[in-house]
């Protein structure tokens, strides 16, 4: 007598049950466009007008050269793809400044700017110091131009934080550059949007090995382990740029 695949019950088996169920759909590129378009009208309802005008703009140069050049077929066919891409330009950089706007303020922005930092830099996903009282945060990231500290929170109670865990990573690493950045609205700090880049402006003066040797004593030194109060978390609310790209 043939098998059964089920069990005593008559319920069918877990790699059944598995079977049956339908594979998560994929998620076509225009789709996560459409996505970013929608987050980012949210928070920018101007963005449609002004990529609207972009798109026109540009087919409205390309049908005046062809008429005078006698060629408006021409000019206008090779004309609307650059259309098409001046209006994806205006909507990822509205996006990225439109997901920007969304986590301000938000405990753990600075770890979500920073997340969008390519190569080059390794960040630790938890804060290494942390006040409970304010939810001051302090984040820490090594690279070839050393250790770099950003700090969130009025500018007063960020130089404490920052100070002392300057000097808590220096009695580890001596002799390796360490910078710190505040990040906030206030002289001598560094908006969010512009965070990424500050970092990246930072001059290289470690090797590889040497990067990896400090990421190493770094691990050993730990981070905090105090929760990160509740509510959205920024690291999650990234702007999507392979859709935004259409890829």
């Amino acid at each position: 007598m043939a098998r059964k695949n089920s069990d005593s019950t008559g319920a069918p088996a877990a790699g059944e049950q598995v079977a049956k169920q339908k594979k998560p759909k994929k998620q076509r590129w225009y789709h996560q466009v459409w996505a970013a378009y929608q987050m980012t009208r949210k928070q920018d309802p101007a963005v449609t007008w002004v990529m609207l005008g972009v798109f026109v703009g540009i087919i409205a140069v390309a049908l005046g050269i062809g008429l005078w050049w006698g060629q408006w077929v021409y000019t206008l066919i090779v004309g609307i793809p650059f259309a098409a891409l001046g209006a994806m330009f205006v909507l990822t950089r509205r996006a990225e400044r439109a997901a920007y706007k969304q986590i301000e303020g938000q405990p753990g922005a600075a770890r979500a700017a920073l997340g969008t930092i390519r190569r080059g830099w390794t960040f630790d996903e938890e804060p290494v110091a942390i006040d409970p009282r304010t939810q001051d945060l302090v984040f820490r990231g090594v690279g070839r131009a050393g250790v770099v500290l950003v700090s969130e929170g009025p500018a007063h109670r960020a130089k404490r934080q920052l100070d002392a865990e300057r000097k808590r990573v220096a009695r580890v690493l001596p002799n390796v550059p360490i910078t710190t950045i505040q990040v906030g609205d206030e002289e001598g700090q560094v908006a969010l949007p512009k965070l990424p880049r500050a970092v990246q402006k930072l001059k290289p003066t470690l090797t590889k090995p040497e990067t990896a040797e400090v990421s190493k004593r770094l691990r050993a030194l730990g981070v905090s382990r105090l929760p990160i109060p509740k509510g959205i978390d920024p690291t999650r609310a990234r702007p999507d740029r392979k859709g935004l790209k259409g890829r």
